[in-house]
């Protein structure tokens, strides 16, 4: 998979831990690629594709570790811990929870490479949940608050000029006991919600800068115009001049292809630069055509940063069919197209939020595109760049979930603090403007709720096969949905917003403060229990229908699906085509897009096409991928 010709340092060569065998925790189900981990190569794929500089140095492997209380110190490890791999999850080797009330340390050194000197080295974190605060040779470096979202710090300055440097990390977690974005984490795990994940769960990594560097690129094609408009920020001093290049491209980006034709390229003024096109290639579900990009600073001729990436062109809009009712449709390049895929918890028996290898993570795209769909909605979690990556190589859509703050179920009440439980107590309106009410959530909580809102889009809104944003689903901490949507809409405007996926529908602002679609959910069977042309209406979750594969399901007491769970692989078969059949009258009376829920099994769930270790996919792959390119065909143009 590692095609990159840049320098890899091998964390090997720098770790220090305790001298011990690393093993998975526990004796639950682990998927395949669970025993190709090597404690001394973890996820060595460079995590950044949009972003790929040279050189690196992967700081993923053993760590020291310790859980001690919120108020102290690390003053010893209670043993190693397997880097990006949750606390919580069986790959990290350690299976522990942590409440609120403690701190997650985490320890090791590393040396910086003699070819360094002279630059600045900048830290990175994939994500950390939920709290992190950075230790570099003793001193705090920097503190960031968010699970979902990327982030770095400059550790220069703290850096010792020769010999180990010592990193800590200390990470606090609240999980469900709080108000912060955790998505479907449970402290009482059950049903529909899922073990707890803590501390680093994505590549932790270096990389060398000159001082003058790229910070960020933010490109917005236009099909029409045959442009991209590049927005770029860097450190830049005067004399500095910043250059952007687009490059021939196709699958892969142009880190993968050294020596790539320069086919347009032009300076950014401002930190501004508008290129056209000659030819346009657009970016298409069947030929998912991908530019290079390489963005550089040069000073006096020389180049002092340069970095390299990849875009499309593509657009998502809204037309009118030509029925006689003209119903709203997503377009993808102005073509009219039903959307239609899996929900994808994105979760791992062995890794929980972490699949074991950049292959694993992959596989699922690949699978999703096998079974006829079209697009992934990415429920209620932000994964890696790398899965977004392969999401626009391969061609597949993604309705991208912000995770949430709460849930309105009171079962999972007992575990939380007094001031979460009340906060938790809206009411969900199913597909419906009447009854439904806001969570109760504090101003700050609303806060940190739009500030790592906006992070994720800053972050990913380059990944050109997001097409949907979704801010909330079935009231789970729901609140000010109109204030959310304007907040999406200046981030991005070029692309579509589902506001409230499932119900409690929010028209106090009008049209205009609602967003693009109209979402109802019904299980198992599909139907659409509320209708407005004014929007695209589309069917947000629907299925669920449950097989246990023996041998291949979580250790739990109840296996469960939406309805009886089914005895065999044909029984599923015939189930999912009577509802193929009951989405074909949908689409024809204006239903713009259906959600399958789901991908794979995970935890309690049977509901899955496929087992939650992966190693059993419970349906006839071509026959379930002719129904449903079917089903996608059927939409009037």
């Amino acid at each position: 998979m590692k095609k990159f010709a840049f320098t890899f340092l091998a964390l090997s060569l720098t770790i220090s831990v305790f001298a011990q065998n690393w093993a998975p925790a526990g004796s639950n189900i682990r998927s395949p690629w669970a025993e190709e981990i090597n404690t001394a190569s973890v996820l060595p794929e460079y995590p950044r594709p949009q972003m790929v500089r040279a050189d690196w140095m992967n700081l993923n492997g053993l760590w020291n570790y310790a859980i001690t209380d919120a108020s102290a110190q690390m003053t010893g490890a209670d043993g190693t811990i397997l880097v990006p791999f949750a606390v919580e999850s069986s790959l990290s080797g350690v299976g522990k929870s942590i409440s609120k009330t403690d701190a997650l340390w985490y320890e090791r050194t590393f040396s910086i490479p003699r070819k360094w000197s002279g630059r600045n080295v900048l830290l990175h974190f994939g994500a950390v949940d939920w709290q992190a605060e950075v230790f570099v040779n003793g001193t705090l470096v920097g503190e960031h608050k968010g699970g979902y979202d990327p982030f770095s710090f400059d550790i220069t300055p703290y850096l010792k000029k020769s010999g180990k440097q010592n990193l800590k990390v200390k990470v606090q977690d609240a999980t469900d006991n709080g108000f912060q974005p955790r998505g479907k984490q449970c402290n009482l795990t059950r049903g529909i919600w899922y073990t707890p994940v803590s501390g680093i769960w994505q590549t932790v990594w270096l990389e060398p800068v000159a001082e003058s560097h790229i910070d960020n690129y933010y490109i917005v094609s236009d099909i029409d115009k045959g442009e991209m408009a590049f927005e770029v920020e860097a450190c830049t001093q005067e004399g500095d001049v910043v250059k952007v290049a687009v490059l021939e491209g196709g699958v892969g980006y142009s880190a993968e292809k050294p020596g790539q034709t320069v086919i347009a390229e032009a300076v950014a003024e401002g930190g501004k630069a508008l290129v056209r096109l000659a030819q346009v290639k657009t970016w298409s579900l069947e030929s998912p055509y991908l530019y290079g990009v390489r963005i550089s600073i040069e000073r006096g001729g020389k180049v002092i940063d340069s970095i390299d990436g990849y875009t499309s062109m593509r657009k998502i809009s809204v037309v009118k069919d030509n029925s006689l009712n003209h119903y709203r449709r997503m377009a993808l390049n102005n073509e009219a197209l039903f959307h239609f895929g899996p929900l994808d918890q994105g979760w791992w028996p062995d890794g929980l939020y972490t699949a074991p290898t950049d292959e694993a993570l992959e596989w699922d795209i690949i699978k999703t595109k096998e079974l006829g769909f079209n697009m992934i909605r990415k429920h209620i979690k932000v994964e890696p760049a790398r899965w977004y990556y392969y999401c626009d190589k391969h061609g597949m859509m993604v309705w991208q979930d912000m995770p949430c703050v709460g849930d309105h179920d009171g079962k999972q009440m007992p575990s939380r603090d007094a001031d979460v439980v009340a906060a938790n107590k809206n009411k969900w309106s199913r597909d419906s403007v009447l009854g439904g009410t806001d969570s109760k959530i504090p101003q700050e909580w609303k806060d940190n709720y739009y500030r790592e809102l906006t992070e994720i889009i800053n972050d990913f809104k380059n990944f050109q096969c997001i097409v949907v944003w979704v801010p909330f689903n079935e009231a789970w901490g729901q609140f000010d949905t109109p204030v959310a949507v304007k907040l999406i809409r200046e981030l991005d405007p070029t692309r579509l917003i589902n506001p409230a996926s499932g119900g409690n529908f929010d028209f106090t602002q009008g049209a205009e403060g609602f967003g693009d679609i109209i979402d109802v959910h019904h299980y198992p069977c599909p139907a659409m229990n509320f209708f407005d042309r004014k929007f695209v209406n589309v069917l947000g979750e629907y299925g669920g229908i449950g097989l246990p594969v023996e041998g291949h399901t979580w250790i739990i007491d109840r296996k469960w699906g939406y309805g009886a769970n089914k005895t065999s692989a044909e029984d599923v078969m015939v189930q999912y085509e009577t509802f193929l059949d009951m989405l074909k009258v949908f689409v024809q009376t204006g239903c713009a897009a259906a959600v399958y829920t789901q991908t794979t099994d995970v935890e309690g769930e049977v509901n899955g096409l496929i087992t939650y270790d992966r190693k059993v996919v419970k349906v006839d792959v071509p026959r379930i991928a002719k129904g449903n390119k079917a089903l996608i065909e059927s939409m009037p143009k």
